[in-house]
Parts: structure tokens; sequence; C-alpha cells
């Protein structure tokens, strides 16, 4: 069976689960009373289920478990077979700390020490940056720096994609995005297990879009968010960072600059003004947007588009063929949406 066919079946076994599981994920939340309630930081007007991260984390595993029966899996070194592990058991650990935090309300330093005990966990297993390559210096190792760099980047991808999700479909629409760029850049470098990762969360995040984008009819929640957020930071580092080359090393970076963007700015907008970077307030990219007088849908849709052109520049960084035409067509596109966007902003 030709590689590629096992990554088609992972996106699609992923979005099948997802688009049949969570109208009963649904149901479940609605008649156990999990409702999200409107407040003053929520853009929703009514009580919404906050738990679609179980069909996103589901679809995602069992779509893996489908492509390992098939042998997708097969013919990988030891050190590969850790690294996928640590991948799989990594996101089951930060899933289970987003439920528990949907169901429980965990207290924001709570959260962040398990978070750091997972992602040392992950780390010790190969999903690690173990080395960074600099121009005219070449390869220099991490050492002991290593563990710090590793925690400290999935943790704030974790943190940056639970902190995008303010928007009906936001968060699963960038992370569906990031996801099939990752399986393109991935599959381009030889990395075909860390693609089949990208694959399968990709299916389910953008399955999820049917039952998530505006007007929403669920939410994924902190265990959703939680899922996304470190499987895409952990199949960046596992499928790019651990290239010996200065451009793959920074591919995962702009893949993911949005999310990674709209938290650096946030966090140092609250401390400049004396406040903890955890403290939420309305000053996202999403926040701005709408207060500038954008529409729900075309605040969401202006994102996606920042989202699909930095993606494109990663495909011409990866040297990724016709990489050149999917940039030129995506800043077309960022360019109509901003004017479009633009002329409805104007016109309120």
């Amino acid at each position: 069976m030709p590689a590629q066919i096992y990554h088609l079946i992972a996106f699609l076994v992923a979005a099948v689960v997802v688009l049949w599981t969570t109208p009963d994920v649904r149901n479940i939340g609605i008649k156990s009373g999990r409702l999200d309630r409107p407040g003053d930081r929520k853009i929703h007007d009514r009580p919404m289920v906050r738990l679609g991260g179980v069909s996103i984390f589901a679809g995602t595993i069992l779509s893996l478990m489908v492509v390992w029966w098939l042998g997708g899996f097969n013919n990988l070194s030891p050190e590969k077979e850790w690294q996928i592990w640590g991948v799989v058991l990594g996101g089951l650990g930060f899933f289970l700390i987003g439920l528990a935090d949907d169901l429980l309300n965990l207290s924001p330093l709570g959260r962040l020490i398990i978070q750091v005990i997972v992602a040392a966990g992950a780390w010790k297993a190969g999903v690690s940056i173990d080395f960074v390559t600099v121009p005219l210096m070449g390869i220099v190792d991490l050492n002991w720096l290593s563990l710090p760099i590793t925690v400290i980047w999935l943790v704030g991808m974790v943190n940056a994609i639970n902190w995008i999700d303010g928007l009906d479909g936001l968060a699963s629409g960038v992370s569906g995005i990031a996801a099939v760029v990752m399986l393109l850049v991935s599959l381009f470098m030889h990395q075909p297990a860390a693609a089949l990762i990208a694959a399968a969360l990709a299916g389910a995040a953008l399955g999820f879009l049917r039952y998530n984008f505006n007007p929403a009819q669920i939410f994924m929640g902190d265990g959703g968010s939680y899922f996304m957020g470190f499987t895409l930071a952990a199949v960046g580092v596992i499928g790019l960072v651990k290239i010996p080359a200065f451009t793959a090393v920074i591919l995962p970076y702009l893949i993911l600059a949005v999310p990674i963007v709209d938290m650096s700015a946030v966090i140092l907008s609250r401390i400049r003004r004396g406040k903890l970077p955890w403290v939420a307030d309305k000053r996202h990219l999403h926040h701005r947007l709408l207060q500038a007088g954008l529409s729900h849908r075309w605040t969401v849709l202006l994102i996606y588009t920042l989202t699909l052109w930095v993606g494109s520049l990663a495909l011409v960084l990866a040297g990724v063929p016709s990489s050149i035409a999917y940039a030129c067509g995506s800043t077309s596109l960022l360019t109509y949406v901003i004017w479009r966007a633009w002329k409805v902003s104007q016109q309120k």
C-alpha cells in the first residue's frame, strides 16, 4: 500500500469518528448539566456544552490505532517509536488535564504545574528539542537546556491554542489548517510517522468544525484545546525540529505563528499594565477585531486566512514543490479578506 494512502486513511477515519460521536457527546453534556454559562468575557449568549474535546481526542486516537493495525507505523526505529509513544501518551495527559479543568475548574497554578510534569514526561520519551542549527555555526547541542526549552515550547503551545479558543470555530479551524501544513511539510521532510499524527489531528479538527463553526452547537473545551495544542507542538518537534537544518527548526514556529504571536502580545500587554500573565481580559486578536467592528464570522475567517498565509510561507521555506504558487494564492486571498473585512467594519 502506498505510504500516502495511510495518511488519507488517518485523516478520513478521524473526521468520520468526530462527525459520528460529537452529537452523542453533546447530548451527554446537556443531560449531565456540564454547560459553559455566558459571562462578561464570553461571546456566546446561551449555555453551551464544552466537552467536544472528547470527540476530537477519540477521533485522533482511534484513527492512529486503525493506521497502526494496517501497518502504517511499521519499520520505525526504536528511537522513533519512543517519540510516537511520547506524543500519544503526552496527548492523553494533556487531554485529561483539560477535561479535569472542564469538569472541576482547576486553579491556574495547579494546571500549570501538572502541564509542566506531563511535558517533562514527553521530553523523557523523546519529544525533545536536543539541538538548534545556527547559520555559520552548524549544530549546537542544548545539553541540559533541552528540558526547559522543550517544556516551555510544549506548555506554551498548549496554552496558546487554549487562549485563541474564544470564538466559534476559531481554535479548531486554526489547528486544522496548521495540522494540514505540518502534514505536507513532514511528508516533504521524509517524516511519515509525524505526518500520520498530523493527518489524524487535521481530520479531527476540521471534522469538528461541522458542529463548532458559528453558530456553534458545542465547544471543544480545555480538553480539546490542550490536546490539539500539545499534539501540534509535539509533531513540530519530532517531525521538523529534530532535522539538522536551520529552516526545519524555524518551520514549527512559522506554522503556528498566529497563536504564538497572539499569546506573546497578550502576555506583554498584561505585564506592562501590571497584571499577572494568566489573568484573563479582552486583549486577544479576536477581541480586537470584534471591537473594530467585524462580525463574528469575518473575524474567524480573517484569522483563518492569516493562518493559511503563514502556512504557505512555511511551505516556501521548506522548499515544497509549487509552494510559491500557494503563497501567491494565499497572499491574494488574505488581501481580499482584509479588504472585505475593512469594508464590513466601515459599514458598521
